[in-house]
């Protein structure tokens, strides 16, 4: 059975079919249907935390901590609440990369943003900035793929834009993810970066498995074009109407 969800956004009037239950399905069905995905998924998660964590963090944070406390004032660590799976919000871990500010919990970083520090700068050009969040990851409140995790204010106003927007969270948020791969990344500017951001994630909690996460952290590592429609006519009306099948795909029209 299937639910039609209509809304408006800048006078236009949006639809989107999707049936019925949290992004198509009941969570427990979710779970179900893609419990040895999600188990392979888990496993490989705890596995590379730790081994990052053991063999990475372990010589290279206080290197970049260091580093932090001799570019600016302020704590090596910043950490923020984010939501994460099912909503339920957790302590997302990031090494500083702005000067202490009263906007850093309420005002996305922009480009150029007077708040980013020198060596901030490079971390978040490099996405050493997100290491810590291995730690997130063994906790269990993140996983190495995902949906990327939002800070409150920001989820309070993408769904604003896209009602079901919060149906993106019931699976663990990632490190990195299929969006930003596809190049949706850095500040949201309205509900084409919304709508984007929302596409890609679904796409890929509907398809999620070992492999299609193999290619989204390979694509991570060596940035490519990744997955681009062959038919840019198609891929631009999927931006407007799309539709999410039982089968688990988005059907292209």
């Amino acid at each position: 059975m299937q639910r039609k969800t209509q809304f408006r956004n800048n006078g236009v009037i949006w639809h989107i079919n999707f049936p019925s239950g949290p992004t198509g399905y009941d969570i427990l069905e979710y779970k179900a249907n893609k419990r040895f995905a999600l188990l392979v998924k888990r496993s490989f998660d705890v596995t590379m935390s730790v081994l990052v964590i053991a063999f990475v963090l372990v010589w290279l944070l206080p290197v970049l901590a260091i580093l932090i406390k001799l570019d600016s004032r302020g704590p090596v660590f910043f950490v923020q609440k984010r939501v994460g799976a099912h909503g339920k919000k957790f302590n997302c871990l990031k090494l500083r990369s702005m000067v202490v500010n009263q906007l850093a919990h309420i005002k996305q970083a922009e480009k150029d943003d007077w708040r980013i520090t020198p060596f901030g700068k490079f971390m978040r050009t490099t996405f050493l900035d997100e290491l810590p969040q291995f730690v997130n990851v063994l906790w269990g409140e993140m996983s190495i793929v995902g949906p990327r995790p939002h800070m409150v204010k920001d989820c309070d106003d993408f769904i604003k834009m896209v009602p079901i927007y919060e149906q993106r969270s019931m699976v663990r948020p990632g490190i990195t993810g299929m969006a930003q791969v596809k190049g949706c990344k850095g500040v949201v500017n309205g509900f084409h970066d919304v709508s984007h951001r929302f596409k890609w994630d679904m796409f890929y909690i509907r398809n999620t498995s070992f492999l299609l996460d193999c290619q989204i952290l390979y694509k991570t590592i060596f940035p490519t074009k990744f997955l681009e429609s062959k038919n840019k006519r198609t891929n631009r009306i999927i931006m407007k109407r799309f539709h999410l099948a039982n089968n688990g795909r988005i059907n292209k029209y």
